[in-house]
């Protein structure tokens, strides 16, 4: 785990957020078609009343700091929170703050 990129990932609001919906995405996301199994698809972040073009840079920022995984079907592209890393990134963040 790249800690600096983790916690530059986590450094805009709109990151935290998505990872908060994300968190329980039966709560924020009920309208989604397909399963939240696979996670909740790219298209339902529009929520944060941000450009796609903008919301599809954030959800890059989270990926490539190994906050969320993907996984694609079809045309879709799928986020789940990647509970692993961010257990990872508090127990660093505990031991070494």
């Amino acid at each position: 785990m790249d800690l600096d990129a983790s916690i530059k990932a986590l450094a805009h609001p709109v990151r935290r957020d998505i990872l908060q919906w994300l968190k329980e995405p039966e709560k924020h996301f009920a309208g989604q078609e397909h399963p939240l199994e696979v996670g909740v698809c790219a298209g339902m972040f529009e929520r944060c009343g941000l450009s796609q073009s903008t919301v599809s840079a954030h959800l890059a920022t989270l990926q490539r700091a190994g906050l969320v995984t993907t996984r694609r079907i079809g045309q879709w592209v799928f986020y789940k929170r990647n509970e692993e890393a961010i257990a990872a990134l508090l127990a660093r963040l505990r031991e070494e703050l």
